[in-house]
């Protein structure tokens, strides 16, 4: 999709940061690993694509759903865009390349995302910015090992990734749960660098997209925040569609045609 970073090497040292699990030794080779993280990484990416979603937000004292599009081109340009409802009708949010920007049409103002807040909520969801605009890959940015946990379904396969040293993540590692038979992730569960698990996203409704089989649901559940939970339910994607670089602009952000 675009330039690849440089993989790390495999890091077994770090798999004790997930209690009760063991390196497989039944199943692929190094090449069949990398291969299964590629198709996760690429499950709702393509080289352009345009999507009508749905996200529900749900805490202990209120819940709210907004409807939004997004366009993407590659992983290095993404433009998110509300529609509803009318309080948050026009917010958005874009990337280009390493830069960030959200749009609040209230006061007409584009303000600039640092680096630093990539990790930060996403309209107050579970989500985070990083999450919505997916700036980095599993495949380029972390290594990555099949694991066995202690209750390890024969049917899923299990992959342990850790992010490069470098990348501004708060995650340890990422353990990923994911169809034997398809590869179509079932769960990914984050840790932080302690160990500690911080929160789950599951994926489901399995749904053809535009001759791509996907999970139209996904949602996401922290384990520190008792009560809440994020739910995205994609209602169209299409991929691999001419998509102007015009669109990727900040007076398109700003003014959408």
């Amino acid at each position: 999709m675009n330039t690849a970073s440089k993989l790390l090497a495999m890091v077994s040292l770090m798999l004790p940061a997930i209690t009760g699990v063991a390196i497989a030794d039944d199943l692929t080779t190094d090449a069949e690993v990398r291969a299964l993280i590629r198709e996760i990484d690429q499950l709702y990416r393509s080289e352009s694509s345009y999507a009508v979603m749905e996200m529900e937000v749900v805490t202990p004292h209120w819940q709210r759903t907004l409807t939004m599009e997004a366009w993407s081109h590659g992983t290095r340009k993404t433009l998110i865009r509300i529609t509803s409802p009318k309080k948050e009708k026009g917010v958005g949010t874009l990337r280009v390349e390493n830069e960030m920007w959200n749009y609040l049409p209230k006061t007409n103002k584009v303000i600039k995302v640092p680096p630093s807040m990539m990790m930060s909520s996403w309209m107050g969801s579970d989500f985070t910015n990083d999450d919505l605009v997916r700036e980095f890959s599993l495949f380029e940015d972390y290594s990555y090992e099949i694991i066995t946990p202690d209750t390890a379904e024969p049917s899923l396969i299990y992959v342990n990734c850790i992010p490069r040293e470098d990348l501004p993540v708060v995650w340890g590692n990422i353990v990923i749960a994911a169809r034997r038979s398809d590869h179509i992730p079932v769960w990914q569960k984050y840790y932080d660098e302690k160990g500690k698990l911080m929160r789950v996203q599951t994926f489901s409704d399995i749904r053809t997209f535009g001759g791509r089989k996907i999970p139209a649901v996904t949602e996401i559940v922290p384990q520190n925040k008792e009560g809440h939970r994020t739910v995205i339910r994609y209602k169209e994607i299409e991929f691999d569609l001419k998509i102007g670089e015009d669109v990727f602009s900040l007076r398109n952000l700003r003014s959408p045609k």
